[in-house]
């Protein structure tokens, strides 16, 4: 028998005669079991676990259940391609990795979002991002010196800078890969029946992951330039003018990115840019000048 009696709205009790099929209770109790998952990875993933120098720790929730999860999620609403990564979307998803969370500064970047984004678990949210975080997290820091405030800023920036060419690369080798996937499909004929789905999910999925990308690159930009803003009228001083050409090179970056014009910066090959990002668990070095409060 594969049926359930409905039970009384109001009294409980199970009228005479009626009887539903399983078919129509177990959505509701899948259902539910669905969002008690999702709740529960929530606040499992609120704080990334970290280990020491602020590095990432590799974890079964957060490198297998939860993309397992996310993977089955995002198919009910978008392409999921079976494909297995190559050398080069790896590399991609490692170097982009810093621009999507903050680390340094205290999830002022959302960083439990972009974990449930990265894990597609949840649909794509940092657009509704707002650029004052950044600086209301700066503000909010002791320091003993105001103009340790501008040292600040300007440190993350030029971090910034020196990371972001060696990632350009690895976003143009990953392009270059999608364009040969096409290349094969079109000029082979033995292949499996799902070759070609598989190959324009794989394209969707690295054109959002990038889309993502320039959308942080962006964001970056702007919330250091309006905590540059607010930090000269709130205290002045002449560091502000060192921040300010840094910004003005972060700037063309931002604008680079939102052309995606990512494979035109120079004869460097990937792997051989001035700052190596070995994975997304790259250590994340403490600021050493910011003096909290005891």
């Amino acid at each position: 028998m594969n049926a359930v009696r409905r039970r009384h709205p109001l009294t409980g009790s199970t009228p005479r005669g009626v009887v539903v099929n399983a078919a129509d209770f177990m959505p509701r109790v899948l259902g539910f079991f669905a969002t008690a998952v999702l709740a529960g990875l929530v606040v499992a993933c609120a704080a990334r676990p970290v280990g020491d120098f602020g590095r990432a720790q590799p974890g079964v929730l957060h490198d297998n259940v939860m993309p397992a999860v996310g993977s089955f999620m995002a198919k009910q609403r978008e392409p999921v391609s079976n494909f297995n990564q190559t050398d080069q979307e790896r590399e991609m998803h490692d170097r982009t990795w810093r621009f999507l969370v903050a680390a340094h500064s205290k999830d002022w970047m959302f960083d439990s979002e972009a974990e449930l984004q990265r894990t597609r678990i949840t649909r794509a949210k940092d657009w509704m991002f707002k650029p004052d975080r950044y600086y209301n997290w700066l503000k909010r820091e002791y320091y003993q010196s105001s103009r340790v405030r501008y040292a600040t800023l300007g440190r993350h920036i030029l971090a910034d800078l020196d990371t972001l060419p060696s990632t350009f690369l690895s976003i143009c080798a990953v392009l270059e890969v999608d364009k040969n996937r096409e290349v094969a499909l079109a000029s082979l004929t033995d292949l499996a029946p799902t070759a070609a789905k598989d190959v324009a999910a794989r394209r969707y999925e690295n054109t959002h992951h990038i889309e993502w990308f320039v959308r942080a690159v962006n964001y970056r930009y702007q919330s250091y330039s309006y905590a540059l803003d607010n930090l000269l009228v709130e205290t002045p001083h002449e560091q502000s003018i060192a921040v300010d050409n840094s910004l003005q090179q972060l700037q063309a970056w931002a604008d680079r990115a939102s052309r995606y014009d990512f494979c035109s910066g120079g004869p460097k090959r990937l792997g051989q840019g001035g700052v190596t990002i070995p994975s997304r668990f790259q250590t994340m070095v403490p600021d050493t000048e910011v003096i909290q409060i005891k």
